[in-house]
């Protein structure tokens, strides 16, 4: 069985292109997307369980949609729960397309002020579904996430 290696600071921290024109093959609205949820710490469809350590997130993309960009900023991994193909916009101005298959899992590592930031689209037949992990103990502050995307128990009320 292979050993999985810790990947170093920088490994997967992607630069944000300061001059519009690397996005000028997006589509129309996506470059001013991406200025207005830079910050966006919702990393998934909804947070369905949280510690001091950290976050576990559900991520539900039906065909043909996309998820708002969103900002990596700790150690995290996750998980595909079904195969299919999804299109990765970045704030490089990369567009990467994958197909993924059920249980693929990648992990990621970002050093002090390292990010990566991005937003990633169904371009297949099938629903992705993903989680993901975040760890909060990393080198940077965890970004805020609003109370609307924790995971509401049915029946349970406010404390």
């Amino acid at each position: 069985m292979a050993q999985a290696q810790r990947a170093k600071p920088g490994a997967n921290h992607i630069e944000t292109a300061t001059d519009p024109a690397a996005f000028a093959h997006w589509p129309e609205g996506l470059y001013g997307a991406m200025k207005t949820e830079e910050f966006n710490g919702v990393v998934g469809s909804t947070l369905v369980s949280e510690t001091d350590q950290v976050r576990v997130w559900h991520l539900r993309l039906p065909p043909g949609k996309r998820c708002p960009f969103h900002r990596h900023v700790n150690p995290y991994f996750w998980s595909a729960h079904r195969a299919g193909k999804a299109r990765g916009y970045f704030s490089s101005g990369e567009i990467k397309d994958v197909e993924h298959y059920e249980g693929e899992t990648r992990h990621f590592f970002y050093g002090e002020g390292e990010y990566m930031l991005h937003s990633v689209e169904n371009i297949g037949d099938t629903e992705l579904l993903f989680t993901t992990v975040e760890f909060l103990d990393g080198p940077n502050t965890p970004l805020e996430v609003p109370d609307s995307v924790r995971l509401q128990v049915p029946g349970a009320t406010a404390a």
